[in-house]
């Protein structure tokens, strides 16, 4: 659990400190870092691509069932990378449900990096992102580990 609240807490602390500093920073306009990045202010009040745009509600409750969950899958964690992959998931869901609740942006999440035509995101997101594909790959080697020992299992044998 130590694990899992030490990478909460420092996603958070990330999180925030971007967005203050992009809410402070952008609002003149956006500015060009090189190729296809950008640092551009935006404000998204629905989930993931902007599904649900304007359910602020409904979205919080679902984000604190969702934190509520993540809490409980974290006492058994596995090993270090899935703590730190729920921890990682657990501090971006926390840094957007900040937003929505403490923030007065009409319970939207303050969104300000842009890559090409991919929809505007944060640190928030990028950790949610991150922690998931963390833990599928722990699943997904754990998977294919079992599988080479199995004699019905999928291994070519010999």
């Amino acid at each position: 659990m130590a694990v899992v609240a030490i990478t909460a807490v420092a996603v958070v602390v990330a999180d925030q400190t971007t967005k203050t500093l992009a809410l402070h920073r952008l609002v003149n306009g956006p500015i060009h870092l090189f190729g296809p990045l950008s640092l551009a202010l935006s404000f998204n009040s629905g989930i993931a691509f902007s599904i649900g745009s304007g359910l602020t509600t409904p979205i919080v409750v679902i984000g604190a069932a969702l934190v509520v969950l993540l809490v409980w899958f974290a006492r058994g964690a596995p090993s270090y990378p899935v703590a730190i992959g729920i921890g990682m998931i657990l501090g971006g869901a926390l840094g957007n449900l900040g937003d929505r609740v403490f923030r007065s942006h009409g319970g939207a999440v303050v969104d300000f990096v842009h890559v090409g035509i991919w929809p505007t995101f944060n640190v928030a997101d990028a950790a949610i992102f991150v922690g998931a594909v963390v833990i599928l790959a722990v699943f997904w080697r754990q998977v294919g580990q079992g599988r080479k020992g199995d004699p019905g299992g999928g291994g070519t044998g010999s």
